[in-house]
């Protein structure tokens, strides 16, 4: 974190000094600041007018709050606050401002598709998100990537209009998009790593990985059932689920062999068989996880089953 916040740092004091020439430091240091704190700031408004939040007391949902306070209980944290999302994909995530701050939603499509013991241990997951504070360090890296972007599209695209030479803005918009593609990368790679810690500390806090890979394989059928409209409508938030949604369709035509005896879930024999099998992907699947803000389900499931 503290070289891509140099990084853009630096990248802030080119501009401004080839263009604005404005040459004191501190400008610069806080104008970064500044875009940072808006960032952390609006970002959980954010989320809650996307995914439609509302908020729930003890008496309506008395069953997931006595889970996430056993969680939180466990994972020695304060109890979030807790959140129904209002759309029909079946998913949970977690966001919020910091430890303090922290809330965990469930959509209304995952009530009744998972069991207490399986939703317990993707509230567990959510729950060591907080508890990792995941959602901030993922929430301040992503700024790096976008304003990365909106420089390359500036100076590419209008910079020359306003300088007749066009040479230096072009340069600082094709270095900003190449800067845009790295930085986006290792905060795609940054969120992959902290889904597996995630996953351990789902297991840490008491929940079998029995349950958690079960679950896991049932959210991916129900994305995989839902409309393309349902998904595009989260499209800009699925970095904060549980599993990509978009990925659905190729990750459960993976996911059916776990599946022996077809009962639409993952038992400990099924998993303990997973266990003793290497699993190779191949270039593209490769790839499509090195853009991806999930690990390879078959790999993560595979992780799952190394746990006891």
């Amino acid at each position: 974190m503290a070289v891509l916040f140099g990084l853009i740092y630096a990248i802030f004091t080119v501009i401004g000094v080839q263009f604005l020439h404005i040459t004191s430091l501190y400008f610069y240091l806080v104008l970064s600041v500044v875009i940072m704190f808006i960032q952390y700031m609006v970002g959980p408004k954010i989320v809650e007018w996307t995914m439609r939040v509302k908020y729930v007391k003890r008496e309506d949902y008395p069953r997931l709050y006595q889970l996430v306070e056993e969680l939180a209980l466990g994972a020695r944290i304060p109890t979030p606050r807790i959140g129904i999302a209002q759309i029909n994909l079946p998913n949970a995530f977690a966001f919020g401002r910091g430890i303090k701050d922290g809330r965990v939603c469930v959509t209304a499509g995952i009530i009744s598709l998972l069991s207490d013991v399986e939703l317990r241990a993707v509230l567990g997951h959510e729950i060591s998100h907080l508890k990792n504070r995941d959602v901030l360090t993922i929430t301040l890296l992503s700024v790096i990537p976008m304003i990365m972007y909106r420089l390359a599209w500036h100076f590419l695209f209008f910079g020359r209009r306003r300088d007749r030479s066009g040479g230096n803005t072009i340069l600082i918009g094709m270095a900003a998009f190449l800067f845009y593609f790295l930085t986006n990368l290792l905060v795609l790679y940054a969120s992959r790593i902290r889904e597996y810690f995630a996953d351990r500390g789902a297991v840490a806090l008491g929940n079998n990985p029995t349950a958690l890979a079960s679950s896991l394989y049932k959210l991916v059928y129900g994305a995989a059932r839902m409309p393309k409209e349902s998904l595009k409508e989260v499209e800009g938030l699925k970095a904060f689920f549980l599993n990509d949604p978009s990925k659905a369709l190729g990750e459960i035509r993976e996911l059916s062999q776990l599946d022996l005896d077809k009962s639409g879930t993952i038992d400990r024999h099924e998993l303990q068989e997973l266990s003793q099998k290497n699993i190779h992907l191949g270039f593209g699947d490769r790839m499509l996880e090195l853009l991806s803000t999930h690990p390879n389900m078959l790999k993560r499931i595979k992780r799952l089953s190394e746990y006891k």
